[in-house]
């Protein structure tokens, strides 16, 4: 690529919301260039990661099957696919990130969040209901419930690759392997390009407006450690390697101003020994997301969460932190016979550490490193706590608590007193940070004197304000499509 070439638009990133751009862009008829960081066998950032779900607004049934065409008549007598409102997921994100999040952004999050995924659809992304995760099968009903029934087809990569083929299709050009270094910028003028490290050369390439969209800093220890807090080096990195705040660094070096909860990010229970970053092979299998129908100890033989506070759309994402901090950074999952089938699929892979046994007090043997008598104290106390009386229903919330005890249980509450007994060893994985740079309504990028900065734009984890302290599960990839559309639509009225 020649030192003369010119875009009308740059993409900087190559997920989700850097593809939602570059697509939203090149369908206005613009020429648009895509600069991905990572080799293209690592392409997708964190979005390849996930599973594929997506939280938004859908308006029942008909929404369901406009969606998912392939939706089976049984699948449709059997199920309860309820509907999910403008003011379901306002009250969500509300309540979630404790009434903090920026309401211009979340309204532009919610109102457009349905939309976005008919516009997935017709850029060719396939969608399936989320059975088995979002809804349970009790008495030969489903009922779904969290506000995330939608999942991609093929999960994450089906999500990117789907998006890949749409922008090559429509002649999005994409290098890979090009890591921008900075961002050419007048004071006056704004943003006219970036500079990028390509085939061993620097090389500068202008363009009218450029949109970021190449994550946050979760895969850089030294910031995570300065702007997270102690212990946060130590976390586990669900996604890419790739997330390591360049775009952050460069906006802030241009007077981009920062914005959002710096010191907050999205953090799960993960497989104990996973690998320190993601990868295509094996990250899928280290998600440990069922805790709702078991209990978590840590290494002192005590529970120190409520495992049933709320559906795990409204809790997994905050407690991979209460995981950080207990001793060693370890934490152990314990189930009974009674709840082994509502575990997710990845529990039944090689890549566990788990330990199983016929009785609670053979399980408890086995978990060498945890104070034994004061986890066996623990269990029993728990039981005896239990209100037996009300009947286990996964879902909805049911009401059926242990009270009484030190941290209380709220909801789907059984003894642990049925066998076989399981127990799963996990630590904290980190997915996203929260802080990034303000944006308007339009996605452009403020400095720190409250203006926009000519001709920059972002969207995905680059944006701040929009998740504090957790986050309602699924709505990354809704924040990622609808700012990645917002920002391209936005760069091409520069």
């Amino acid at each position: 690529m020649s030192a003369e070439a010119e875009y009308d638009v740059i993409v900087v990133g190559g997920g989700n919301a850097a593809l939602c751009a570059a697509i939203t862009a090149r369908n206005a008829g613009r020429k648009v260039l895509l600069l991905e960081r990572a080799p293209q066998e690592e392409r997708g950032g964190n979005s390849v990661f996930t599973d594929g779900k997506f939280r938004a607004v859908y308006n029942g049934l008909e929404d369901i099957k406009a969606l998912v065409p392939d939706l089976t008549q049984a699948e449709i007598d059997s199920t309860d696919f309820g509907e999910y409102t403008e003011n379901d997921f306002f009250d969500d994100m509300a309540r979630v990130t404790q009434m903090r999040t920026d309401p211009d952004l979340c309204e532009i999050l919610v109102r457009n969040s349905r939309d976005a995924l008919f516009w997935l659809k017709e850029q060719g992304i396939r969608f399936m209901a989320n059975y088995g995760r979002q809804a349970y099968n009790v008495n030969g009903r489903f009922k779904f419930w969290g506000g995330t029934t939608l999942v991609v087809a093929a999960g994450g990569p089906g999500l990117v690759d789907g998006l890949y083929r749409r922008a090559e299709k429509i002649g999005v050009e994409i290098r890979y392997e090009a890591a921008v270094k900075e961002i050419i910028h007048d004071p006056v003028k704004g943003v006219s390009g970036v500079r990028v490290l390509m085939n061993g050369e620097m090389v500068s390439i202008r363009s009218k407006a450029v949109v970021l969209a190449c994550g946050g800093f979760e895969a850089n220890a030294e910031w995570r450690a300065k702007y997270l807090g102690p212990g946060w080096d130590l976390a586990k990195v669900r996604g890419t390697r790739f997330n390591t705040g360049d775009g952050l660094a460069m906006a802030l070096a241009i007077g981009a101003q920062p914005a959002g909860h710096w010191s907050g990010c999205h953090a799960t229970a993960w497989e104990r020994y996973a690998s320190d970053f993601g990868n295509l092979t094996d990250t899928i299998q280290y998600q440990r997301h069922s805790y709702t129908f078991g209990i978590v100890v840590n290494k002192n033989g005590e529970r120190f969460l409520d495992e049933g506070a709320d559906f795990r759309n409204y809790t997994y994402a905050k407690y991979g932190h209460e995981v950080l901090k207990q001793p060693e950074q370890v934490a152990w999952q314990i189930f009974d016979g009674k709840v082994l089938h509502l575990l997710t699929d990845e529990y039944r892979t090689r890549l566990v550490t788990k330990v199983r046994a016929d009785t609670i007090e053979g399980l408890v043997a086995q978990l060498d490193e945890v104070n034994q008598e004061q986890l066996l104290k623990t269990i029993r106390e728990y039981n005896a706590a239990v209100d037996t009386s009300v009947p286990f229903d996964a879902n909805r919330l049911d009401g059926r608590a242990a009270r009484g005890l030190a941290v209380p249980r709220s909801n789907w509450a059984n003894p642990i007193d049925t066998p076989p007994f399981e127990a799963y060893a996990v630590t904290c994985g980190i997915t996203f940070t929260f802080g990034g740079v303000k944006i308007n309504t339009k996605a452009q990028v403020m400095n720190t004197d409250g203006k926009p900065i000519p001709g920059l734009f972002a969207a995905g984890e680059m944006v701040g304000g929009i998740f504090y302290h957790n986050y309602p599960g699924a709505s990354g990839l809704t924040s990622g499509t609808v700012f990645g559309r917002l920002a391209g639509a936005s760069a091409v009225a520069v």
